[in-house]
Protein backbone atom coordinates (compact mmCIF):
# COMPACT_ATOMS: atom_id res chain seq x y z
CA UNK A 1 0.00 0.00 0.00
CA UNK A 2 1.05 3.37 -0.70
CA UNK A 3 1.94 5.45 2.10
CA UNK A 4 0.29 9.48 2.05
CA UNK A 5 1.74 12.36 4.60
CA UNK A 6 0.17 14.95 5.80
CA UNK A 7 1.47 18.02 7.17
CA UNK A 8 0.19 20.42 9.98
CA UNK A 9 2.09 22.91 11.83
CA UNK A 10 5.49 22.17 10.54
CA UNK A 11 4.76 17.96 11.70
CA UNK A 12 4.51 15.61 8.46
CA UNK A 13 2.67 12.24 9.46
CA UNK A 14 1.61 9.17 7.54
CA UNK A 15 -2.21 9.02 6.90
CA UNK A 16 -4.22 6.21 5.11
CA UNK A 17 -5.83 7.05 1.45
CA UNK A 18 -8.49 9.04 1.17
CA UNK A 19 -10.30 5.89 0.36
CA UNK A 20 -9.37 4.44 3.11
CA UNK A 21 -10.62 7.45 5.51
CA UNK A 22 -14.16 7.43 3.85
CA UNK A 23 -14.17 3.66 4.86
CA UNK A 24 -13.27 4.68 8.48
CA UNK A 25 -16.04 7.16 8.29
CA UNK A 26 -18.72 5.42 6.68
CA UNK A 27 -18.57 2.91 9.63
CA UNK A 28 -19.05 5.32 11.78
CA UNK A 29 -22.30 7.09 10.04
CA UNK A 30 -23.68 3.74 10.02
CA UNK A 31 -22.71 3.03 13.43
CA UNK A 32 -24.23 6.56 14.39
CA UNK A 33 -27.24 6.79 12.91
CA UNK A 34 -27.70 3.11 14.28
CA UNK A 35 -27.34 4.88 17.47
CA UNK A 36 -29.70 7.71 16.46
CA UNK A 37 -32.69 5.00 15.54
CA UNK A 38 -31.93 2.68 18.27
CA UNK A 39 -32.09 5.54 21.09
CA UNK A 40 -35.60 6.24 18.95
CA UNK A 41 -36.81 3.15 19.10
CA UNK A 42 -36.22 3.21 22.69
CA UNK A 43 -37.76 6.52 23.32
CA UNK A 44 -41.33 5.02 21.75
CA UNK A 45 -41.11 1.95 23.96
CA UNK A 46 -40.45 3.17 27.12
CA UNK A 47 -43.33 4.79 29.35
CA UNK A 48 -40.78 6.74 31.56
CA UNK A 49 -40.90 10.05 31.01
CA UNK A 50 -37.21 10.89 32.32
CA UNK A 51 -36.06 8.26 30.23
CA UNK A 52 -37.87 9.46 26.80
CA UNK A 53 -36.10 12.66 27.57
CA UNK A 54 -32.41 10.83 27.85
CA UNK A 55 -33.07 8.99 24.95
CA UNK A 56 -34.62 11.75 22.58
CA UNK A 57 -31.54 13.73 23.55
CA UNK A 58 -28.73 10.85 22.65
CA UNK A 59 -30.99 10.36 19.28
CA UNK A 60 -30.60 14.32 18.69
CA UNK A 61 -26.54 13.66 19.75
CA UNK A 62 -26.01 11.07 17.45
CA UNK A 63 -28.38 12.49 13.99
CA UNK A 64 -25.49 15.50 14.78
CA UNK A 65 -22.88 13.44 14.72
CA UNK A 66 -23.58 11.72 11.30
CA UNK A 67 -24.35 14.99 9.93
CA UNK A 68 -20.75 15.68 10.65
CA UNK A 69 -19.50 12.50 9.24
CA UNK A 70 -21.49 12.88 6.15
CA UNK A 71 -19.46 16.58 5.57
CA UNK A 72 -16.39 14.91 5.79
CA UNK A 73 -17.18 11.78 3.87
CA UNK A 74 -17.74 14.03 0.92
CA UNK A 75 -14.99 16.59 1.75
CA UNK A 76 -12.53 13.27 1.44
CA UNK A 77 -14.45 12.39 -1.79
CA UNK A 78 -17.10 9.66 -0.80
CA UNK A 79 -20.75 9.15 -1.34
CA UNK A 80 -22.86 9.35 1.94
CA UNK A 81 -25.00 6.09 1.82
CA UNK A 82 -28.15 6.26 3.97
CA UNK A 83 -29.44 4.28 6.44
CA UNK A 84 -27.43 1.84 9.38
CA UNK A 85 -26.41 -1.77 9.62
CA UNK A 86 -28.70 -4.91 9.49
CA UNK A 87 -27.35 -5.63 12.95
CA UNK A 88 -28.51 -1.85 13.85
CA UNK A 89 -31.88 -2.95 12.18
CA UNK A 90 -32.44 -6.39 14.00
CA UNK A 91 -31.37 -4.75 17.21
CA UNK A 92 -34.18 -2.15 17.02
CA UNK A 93 -36.49 -4.50 15.85
CA UNK A 94 -35.61 -6.80 18.97
CA UNK A 95 -36.07 -3.37 20.99
CA UNK A 96 -39.70 -3.15 19.39
CA UNK A 97 -40.65 -7.10 20.22
CA UNK A 98 -39.53 -6.28 23.84
CA UNK A 99 -42.23 -3.17 23.70
CA UNK A 100 -44.87 -5.71 22.33
CA UNK A 101 -44.22 -8.74 25.08
CA UNK A 102 -44.25 -6.00 27.56
CA UNK A 103 -40.52 -6.84 28.47
CA UNK A 104 -40.25 -2.81 27.66
CA UNK A 105 -39.16 -1.78 31.53
CA UNK A 106 -36.70 0.52 31.92
CA UNK A 107 -34.23 -1.51 33.10
CA UNK A 108 -34.69 -3.97 29.53
CA UNK A 109 -34.58 0.00 27.71
CA UNK A 110 -31.54 0.61 29.18
CA UNK A 111 -29.63 -3.05 28.59
CA UNK A 112 -30.44 -2.72 25.17
CA UNK A 113 -29.02 0.98 24.88
CA UNK A 114 -25.85 0.42 26.65
CA UNK A 115 -25.34 -2.98 24.53
CA UNK A 116 -25.47 -0.59 21.67
CA UNK A 117 -23.47 1.76 22.96
CA UNK A 118 -20.96 -0.83 23.96
CA UNK A 119 -20.65 -1.37 20.16
CA UNK A 120 -19.98 1.94 19.12
CA UNK A 121 -17.54 2.47 21.43
CA UNK A 122 -15.60 -0.29 20.19
CA UNK A 123 -16.32 1.37 16.27
CA UNK A 124 -14.74 4.29 17.79
CA UNK A 125 -11.72 2.48 19.14
CA UNK A 126 -10.77 0.45 15.91
CA UNK A 127 -11.22 4.00 13.68
CA UNK A 128 -8.83 5.83 16.08
CA UNK A 129 -6.20 2.78 15.56
CA UNK A 130 -6.13 3.91 11.88
CA UNK A 131 -3.62 7.13 10.66
CA UNK A 132 -6.28 9.32 9.83
CA UNK A 133 -5.76 13.01 8.57
CA UNK A 134 -5.53 15.47 11.85
CA UNK A 135 -8.83 16.94 10.91
CA UNK A 136 -10.52 13.55 10.58
CA UNK A 137 -8.99 12.21 13.38
CA UNK A 138 -9.75 15.29 15.80
CA UNK A 139 -13.67 14.73 14.60
CA UNK A 140 -13.15 10.96 15.53
CA UNK A 141 -12.11 11.35 18.95
CA UNK A 142 -14.54 14.28 19.46
CA UNK A 143 -17.50 11.75 18.65
CA UNK A 144 -15.87 8.62 20.24
CA UNK A 145 -15.39 10.95 23.67
CA UNK A 146 -19.13 11.95 23.63
CA UNK A 147 -20.41 7.95 22.80
CA UNK A 148 -17.89 6.77 25.74
CA UNK A 149 -20.22 9.81 27.98
CA UNK A 150 -23.49 8.07 26.38
CA UNK A 151 -21.97 4.75 27.39
CA UNK A 152 -21.16 5.55 30.84
CA UNK A 153 -24.54 7.49 31.75
CA UNK A 154 -26.77 4.50 30.07
CA UNK A 155 -24.30 2.31 32.12
CA UNK A 156 -25.16 4.95 35.10
CA UNK A 157 -28.69 4.77 34.74
CA UNK A 158 -28.98 1.12 33.86
CA UNK A 159 -27.26 0.61 37.79
CA UNK A 160 -29.54 3.03 39.23
CA UNK A 161 -32.84 0.72 37.83
CA UNK A 162 -31.11 -2.15 38.88
CA UNK A 163 -29.89 -0.93 42.63
CA UNK A 164 -33.91 -0.01 42.96
CA UNK A 165 -35.35 -3.56 41.94
CA UNK A 166 -33.06 -5.14 44.57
Amino acid sequence: MTSYTHTTNGTTTSVIPNDQVVDVLDDLLENTRDGEYGFRACAEEVDSAQLKQVFRERAAQCASAASELAGLIRQYGGEVDDGGTVAGAMHRGWVHVKGKVGADSPLSMLEECERGEDAAVARYRKALKQELPADVRAVVQRQADGAKRNHDQIKSLRDQMRSAKA
